[in-house]
């Protein structure tokens, strides 16, 4: 019998992912204020994604610039301190074999905003240590404050940071990069109509709207060089009538890949405040499948995918190259070595360790 598809490597340039259970990015909020640094927290976090058996294992959103943090918590790869801290968990993610991935990202006018467990709610003020937003047009997300819309010269320089956070990440030990798109942060705010009402060449028109993220994707292949691949992750709809669709997904999925990106992880909104959501399981799945087939490019699929057997039926039926998990992925760290398991695959990377928990076929014992 063939393998699973699960449990099929999938090679991009170089770099050999030991399946398709890959580790969505999950933001924590939980570095300390304003340094942007990863610590014990982020460590032990990201560690037991590797442990359990997952293929690649990517960090939060991390920002490209101080002023790109979603809350004064989040992680950022701006200077040196923050790529050396990043190389401890890295090298372990090595280790134990796991694909170290890194998700860049500006939050944009999503920005400054305190974290979901705080009693408040919004723009944090600047006297608690929020600072200025900026975004493509002075348009505020629901009721946070409203942004400064970048110059040109301020585009410039989000490029100019998405370069110089890769240098540092592949520097850091990181063998994927991702660029944030989606869920309403900066560059999903460039790609959408309904926030970027700009009239010069960042605004109005397809090619213009996708014209910062372009730059972006051919500034970061320059950093990362031929041997690593690159990601993209796209919100495919604003859920929101005359804003961002599947149809302009796949269109300039196809147009990043041209400039240099090799694969896509698709999710969906974010960017219009109390769109309608018809969240259930499996519910961006057929998002990814309709980029994928209409753009010709490699995808991930995410969202309540949360049993072995409906991952391995998205890969196996070809809607999706692989599947990132995230709350699955908290209730249990050890998903992969479970669906392994569930879907009779004899891995030969479970942990030492752990050997004397490890269910044999046939043996009768539940996991």
């Amino acid at each position: 019998m063939p393998a699973p598809a699960l449990f099929t490597p999938l090679s991009l340039r170089a770099v050999t992912f030991r399946n398709r259970l890959w580790v969505a990015p999950m933001c924590q909020y939980s570095a300390e204020e304003r340094d942007g640094m990863p610590g014990d927290w982020h460590f032990a976090h990201l560690a037991s994604f590797a442990v359990g058996g997952a293929g690649l294992v990517l960090t939060e959103a991390t920002a490209v610039s101080p002023e790109g943090r979603i809350s004064p918590q989040d992680l950022g790869i701006w200077n040196d301190a923050q790529r050396d801290a990043f190389s401890r968990i890295t090298a372990f993610l090595t280790a134990q074999g796991a694909v170290p991935g890194i998700q860049l990202a500006h939050a944009g006018r999503k920005a400054s905003t305190f974290r979901p467990w705080n009693p408040e709610r919004g723009s944090v003020p600047a006297a608690d240590g929020g600072w200025p937003t900026v975004a493509p047009s002075a348009v505020a997300f629901g009721d946070y404050a409203v942004p400064e819309a970048l110059s040109l010269d301020g585009i410039a320089g989000v490029v100019r940071d998405f370069a110089a956070a890769t240098r540092r990440a592949v520097d850091a030990g990181f063998a994927v990069v991702e660029i944030h798109a989606a869920h309403g942060y900066l560059l999903h705010q460039f790609l959408s109509p309904l926030s970027n009402r700009r009239d010069d060449a960042y605004g109005g028109s397809l090619e213009n709207r996708a014209r910062l993220l372009l730059e972006v994707v051919a500034a970061v292949r320059t950093e990362l060089g031929d041997e690593l691949p690159l990601f993209v992750r796209f919100s495919a709809s604003d859920w929101t009538e005359g804003g961002w669709d599947e149809q302009q997904t796949a269109v300039v999925a196809g147009w990043a890949q041209d400039a240099g990106a090799d694969f896509f992880d698709i999710s969906s909104g974010g960017n219009v405040a109390g769109a309608p959501i018809p969240v259930g399981p499996l519910y961006q799945v057929p998002f990814a499948a309709s980029v994928k087939h209409a753009a010709g490019v490699a995808v991930s699929a995410v969202g309540l995918i949360t049993t072995p057997a409906e991952a391995e039926d998205v890969v196996d039926s070809g809607q999706a190259d692989a599947v990132m998990l995230a709350r699955e992925l908290l209730r249990d760290p050890h998903f992969p070595l479970r669906a392994a398991y569930e879907l009779g695959v004899d891995i030969d990377y479970w942990p030492s360790q752990y050997e004397r928990a490890r269910p044999s076929s046939g043996s009768g014992r539940a996991w």
